[in-house]
């Protein structure tokens, strides 16, 4: 499995070639069988409220349906990265249920998951069909990973996705190096929040300020400089949340 990356209309497409894998069946299998035995069922309505959701849930909390990916992980492994993506491929698309979509994106959080960038054509998947944030939210580490990995790749590719027509992949470029601490691309990360100072989305607005609040914890004088610079363009949702443990 490979992927591949080409540019249209301005703004980065992405694919794959010969994709020949097959999922891992006796881990599908299983799964649906593992999260209804994990469900409280009387949760479910409430959850695809709180989420607003079309898709049903089962009712089977983050943290069980967490457990329950790993250890079916363990029990049935995957040969390799490419029937891995298969797997996730095939569970995003076929889900009934919320939680069968959310097992798709935990797997890819493994060794084998990690930093792999035949996966990035389903993180665009997730983006792109999904158009959520607790989907989008979910990938954004992964997108941290292959930035890390395949930066000359990745660096272009999120420059794209900030001005991307979707604001949810505006919003991923955006949030993508949360968990990059020290390793945080400064350049990028003010490029890309520039680019939408002014976008009067909530969703973008509040990931402005998450990006900034989380590297406030590494940097904290680059974001008041950043703060500082683009006051004026800066909506207050976004200036409050970046300075929200700053003392400023």
């Amino acid at each position: 499995m490979k992927c591949y990356i080409h540019s249209t209309e301005g703004r980065y497409a992405v694919g794959m070639t010969d994709d020949a894998a097959s999922p891992n069946r006796l881990f599908l299998a299983a799964l649906r069988p593992a999260l209804e035995a994990a469900a409280i069922p009387e949760k479910a309505a409430g959850m695809a409220a709180y989420m607003k959701s079309t898709m049903p849930y089962l009712g089977a909390p983050s943290p069980a349906v967490r457990k329950t990916v790993r250890a079916l992980a363990k029990e049935h492994p995957f040969a390799d990265a490419g029937q891995l993506g298969a797997t996730v491929a095939h569970l995003w698309n076929g889900a009934e249920f919320r939680e069968e979509r959310y097992s798709a994106i935990m797997l890819t959080d493994s060794r084998m998951g990690r930093g792999e960038m035949a996966l990035l054509p389903f993180y665009v998947s997730v983006i792109e069909t999904g158009q959520w944030w607790d989907y989008v939210d979910s990938v954004a580490p992964r997108l941290c990973e292959l930035l890390q990995t395949h930066r000359d790749t990745m660096d272009p590719l999120l420059r794209m996705w900030s001005v991307h027509p979707n604001f949810w992949f505006r919003r991923a470029a955006i949030i993508a190096q949360l968990p990059a601490k020290q390793s945080t691309d400064t350049v990028l990360l003010h490029d890309v929040t520039v680019e939408n100072l002014t976008d009067k989305e909530f969703f973008i607005r509040k990931a402005i300020g998450w990006a900034l609040r989380q590297h406030a914890k590494t940097d904290p004088n680059w974001v008041l400089d950043f703060v500082s610079t683009y006051a004026e363009q800066l909506s207050p949702l976004s200036r409050r949340e970046a300075l929200k443990h700053l003392g400023a």
